[in-house]
């Protein structure tokens, strides 16, 4: 399962549509689609590999499909995973300037 979990948010668009839900609590598929700038269509299937996951509710108005964060953990999660990239980042590039140090 969590495998699974890892795979469904390794997509960049995922991953920011993750964000927009976070700061904005619940928006609607067409919104969504604008603010990603990627067609409605594309959106959907996001948002369905999303759903199938268990990340997002949906909730239906009318025509309209909202959609929210499951559980606020999941941002956290990324977030988290964001720190460890950042301190990876942050040791290559103190490695390259050492390295770059000594070279000269």
């Amino acid at each position: 399962m969590q495998a699974e979990l890892c795979k469904t948010l390794s997509n960049p668009k995922r991953l920011e549509i993750l964000d927009i839900l976070k700061d904005e609590g619940e928006i609607c598929v067409n919104e969504l689609a604008e603010r990603l700038e990627i067609p409605k269509a594309n959106t959907s299937q996001h948002l369905a590999v999303l759903r199938q996951a268990g990340v997002v509710n949906t909730r239906k108005d009318g025509i309209n499909v909202y959609y929210s964060l499951r559980s606020r953990k999941i941002t956290d999660a990324c977030s988290l995973t964001r720190d460890i990239l950042l301190e990876r980042l942050e040791d290559q590039m103190g490695l390259t300037n050492m390295i770059k140090k000594n070279s000269g």
